[in-house]
């Protein structure tokens, strides 16, 4: 027989962050409301986080303790009692639990039927006497109760005031958390905690974190798939153009702008998989404040702007190697997408890959046709821009009202450089394969008809993820 689900009572004054701590843990952003507003939660709402397909822990968000000062005193008056839990007992079956408190009775009636509970704080709040109130008053309820410091990277955030407190009343553990933008590991080392106030409970709560644990390297790796299909896929793109339209720039134009769109129709599919992969979706952009996203939602990878960055990174000793940027001919003449005129430097790279790219560039010259291809610089602007899309999810909590920057977002110097450069250099065998093109979406039936493409896809998403592993 299966052990039945932890239950977990999120408590807290009100606005302190219950909902948008559930919203992190579950990875729920539809779940409650989120809002600046006082007192949003208003009744019991219960949210479960499944291990393998079953309820492992369930949580309740009560609403906010609003007056626990009245409270407190308004419960010293209803007479002795054996124990604090029997006082409790005793007010929710009087008239006040159903009147004026109605909202505290709601927490503490859950709070007697859990097993645990967790006192979020937000931790920029004053410490004042009303909150030492509300301690007693859940104290009361004879439950664990884990402290929760949340909004700790605020800068107002008064961390050690709020530990003195909680150490006054004998609560020693604390666990740090900021549901806006969690650590690297912040629930590991939530449950990690709970298992010393819940310890016949401790191979249940082993087995939470080791699927979480699982679901994060997990995610990561799917991450990693995911931009590895798209570098090999925008790295095969090749379009052919007849000698008479290349040369004319008004009928040439048209086919750069559609090549262009066709990649940046295929970044946005990969950037809405990541955002489904860590459980947001395309609309949350606004409400879950994406980093990244601001002004960048639909990234124009081929604009002036983002080439230049791209330049520049690249001149900054992470060299990408000879650029291909648009072979025409046998790079006889070229136009490269996003760069003007230029001339490819194919021609030893073609001979050097055997007979099968040159033959088709060879036929190519015969007939008169140019080809058009994507160059290095946007394949370095494409992988620098999700693999930094793909660190901040794995930072951003799901209830987040802030937004912020993409130099917040990536923090180690050259590493996303590097990691990009090594991305691109690694996708350069596709190339010589126009036929590894996704035609919509990702290229699965290519991966089961070409076990180079696949071998070539694995390749590059263990590159993607030691990436990963080492920031």
């Amino acid at each position: 027989m299966q052990d039945p689900a932890i239950r977990i009572a999120v408590v807290g004054h009100t606005n302190a962050g219950k909902t948008s701590l559930l919203r992190t843990l579950t990875r729920r952003v539809d779940f409650g409301e989120v809002s600046a507003r006082p007192g949003t939660t208003r009744h019991v709402e219960r949210i479960e986080l499944k291990v393998r397909e079953r309820a492992a822990v369930q949580f309740f968000d009560t609403p906010g303790l609003e007056d626990a000062v009245s409270l407190r005193a308004h419960i010293a008056q209803l007479g002795d009692a054996p124990t604090p839990p029997e006082r409790i007992r005793r007010f929710l079956e009087g008239p006040e639990a159903r009147g004026s408190f109605e909202q505290e009775a709601k927490v503490l009636r859950t709070l007697l039927e859990v097993d645990a509970a967790f006192l979020v704080i937000d931790a920029r709040e004053p410490v004042l006497p009303k909150y030492r109130d509300e301690i007693e008053l859940l104290r009361s309820c004879a439950r664990p109760v884990l402290p929760v410091l949340n909004f700790v990277r605020d800068t107002a955030a008064r961390e050690a005031e709020w530990r003195t407190l909680l150490a006054a009343y004998g609560m020693h553990a604390v666990v740090r958390f900021d549901a806006a933008a969690p650590f690297v590991g912040a629930e590991h080392d939530l449950y990690q905690d709970l298992v010393t106030l819940l310890r016949e409970r401790r191979a249940q709560l082993q087995d939470v974190i080791a699927s979480l644990d699982a679901e994060f390297a997990q995610r990561r790796s799917d991450a990693a798939a995911r931009i590895a299909e798209l570098l090999v896929d925008v790295a095969a793109t090749r379009r052919t153009l007849p000698a008479a339209e290349f040369d004319d720039a008004a009928r040439r134009a048209p086919q750069i702008a559609a090549l262009q769109q066709a990649v940046s129709a295929k970044a946005q599919r990969c950037t809405s998989d990541l955002l489904a992969l860590y459980g947001f979706r395309e609309g949350d952009a606004a409400e879950a404040a994406l980093p990244l996203l601001e002004g960048r939602w639909s990234m124009d990878f081929f604009s002036p702007e983002a080439l230049k960055d791209a330049s520049l990174r690249l001149g900054k000793g992470a060299a990408v190697g000879v650029a291909v940027g648009v072979v025409a001919d046998l790079a006889l003449a070229g136009l490269s997408l996003g760069a003007g005129a230029a001339l490819g430097g194919a021609i030893g790279g073609a001979i050097s890959q055997g007979w099968g790219p040159l033959g088709r560039k060879l036929a190519n010259k015969l007939r008169a046709l140019h080809e058009l291809t994507v160059e290095d610089r946007v394949l370095f602007a494409l992988a620098t821009w999700q693999m930094q899309l793909t660190q901040a999810l794995e930072r951003r909590g799901h209830a987040a009202t802030q937004r912020i920057s993409t130099e917040e977002a990536s923090k180690d110097g050259d590493a996303p450089t590097r990691a990009a450069a090594d991305a691109v250099r690694a996708a350069q065998p596709a190339r010589n394969h126009p036929e590894w093109e996704a035609g919509g979406g990702v290229a699965r039936h290519f991966r089961r008809a070409s076990p180079q493409r696949e071998a070539l896809v694995g390749e590059l998403s263990h590159t993607l993820q030691r990436a990963f592993a080492a920031r």
